[in-house]
């Protein structure tokens, strides 16, 4: 599977004979990171809403999709929309409950919600730091509480802890 940001696209090639096995491309996802291959065959993607072409007003969400159809088995965004939005970076990742961990990269927030979208678990980092011009866009100059990407782990996982 590779995720062409700039393009807006995921694609799955096969590794035989190079072909493209299926394409999700702008009519669903908005300069998305972090796609993966969830064990039930579906996509797990943070759509992160950049140039997103059916809406004036940038917003992010998390979307499980059907990787041959496109069509949405799940999905996470706020309420209004806009209050949930990063930029760049950011992921998800679906936990052994069934909850989905979130990473809103650009600003640091890091969350837990249910398959019903209520939140149950939320840390902000509260570490700033500059990096001069960031990744170069205008939104990632100064201080930062930036997280490219976060996983949550189980204690068990964790043998020195």
């Amino acid at each position: 599977m590779v995720g062409f940001r700039s393009a807006s696209t995921t694609v799955a090639v096969d590794r035989a004979d190079g072909s493209v096995r299926w394409r999700i491309g702008p009519d669903v996802l908005a300069q998305q990171h972090h796609p993966h291959e969830l064990p039930g065959g579906t996509v797990l993607v943070f759509d992160n809403g950049t140039y997103r072409d059916t809406t004036s007003v940038p917003y992010s969400r998390v979307l499980e999709l059907d990787p041959h159809t496109g069509e949405e088995v799940w999905s996470y965004e706020d309420n209004p929309p806009q209050t949930f939005f990063s930029p760049y970076m950011s992921s998800a990742q679906r936990l052994p409950n069934g909850n989905t961990f979130i990473a809103e990269g650009s600003f640091g927030r890091l969350f837990e919600v249910t398959p019903g979208g209520d939140v149950v678990w939320e840390f902000v980092v509260p570490q700033f730091r500059s990096f001069g011009k960031g990744v170069g866009l205008e939104s990632s100059d100064g201080a930062q509480n930036s997280v490219f990407r976060a996983y949550r782990y189980s204690a068990e996982q964790l043998p020195w802890l």
